[in-house]
């Protein structure tokens, strides 16, 4: 199973995201590393649990902002990102991948709708792209009102049928709960400790999003090794 620690990006620090209300979201507070300089917190992972694969937020360009560049490049530098920037077109994925992504996320958060996805996949067949269905307490974000109306199942249904090829299925509304994922929809968000990982693995998933249990020590370096 790929345990895949998460780096969410706001103002150049790593944040504490909770619940997806990005406007309380505060500078991470890790036993693992001193502050929440990103790179820090990615070499720490890196070298404390083995993982060099690195889910990567960018929350101010999600929202439409500048976004931090020279961050998501500094990080990308020492571990396999994959990156959410708010992509949706072809001209964003390539600067995503410029700054060394190793592959870019594309949110339903910020898809304008199933046929962008088609057309992006049209224009670029190899890119390393992987959809996320973004999800609030199990109801689809998006802009689109057809696909926020579908249920997850059928939404990504309808991805995958545009050329997703590989997906994250994310609930905000569990993220830094510490609630436990959905194990039944197989959507991240919320994981406390190593039970809630294999739980995961046991229903299919082929890989977790990981980040308070990682630095809040609820989920051991044995652990992690023992599922990866």
């Amino acid at each position: 199973m790929r345990v895949i620690p998460v780096i969410d990006l706001k103002g150049g620090v790593a944040v504490h995201a909770v619940r997806g209300e990005r406007e309380r979201y505060r500078p991470v507070r890790s036993r693992i590393a001193a502050g929440s300089d990103p790179v820090e917190l990615t070499r720490a992972v890196r070298d404390r649990f083995g993982l060099d694969e690195l889910y990567v937020a960018d929350l101010d360009a999600i929202a439409g902002g500048a976004g931090n560049a020279e961050v998501v490049a500094a990080v990308a530098a020492e571990a396999h990102a994959m990156v959410d920037a708010g992509t949706s077109t072809a001209r964003a994925v390539a600067r995503v991948l410029d700054l060394g992504a190793a592959r870019v996320i594309v949110g339903t958060e910020s898809l304008p709708g199933v046929e962008a996805f088609r057309a992006l996949r049209a224009a670029l067949p190899d890119a390393p792209l992987v959809v996320s269905l973004d999800l609030r307490a199990g109801r689809v974000l998006s802009p689109d009102p057809a696909l926020a109306a579908a249920g997850a199942a059928d939404a990504l249904a309808r991805l995958v049928d545009a050329g997703a090829r590989e997906a994250i299925v994310l609930d905000l509304a569990r993220v830094g709960s510490g609630e436990g994922p959905d194990v039944d929809l197989l959507a991240g968000g919320g994981v406390r400790d190593a039970s809630d990982l294999r739980a995961l693995a046991d229903a299919g998933a082929a890989g977790a999003l990981v980040a308070t249990a990682l630095h809040g020590g609820a989920i051991a370096v044995g652990e992690v090794r023992a599922l990866v």
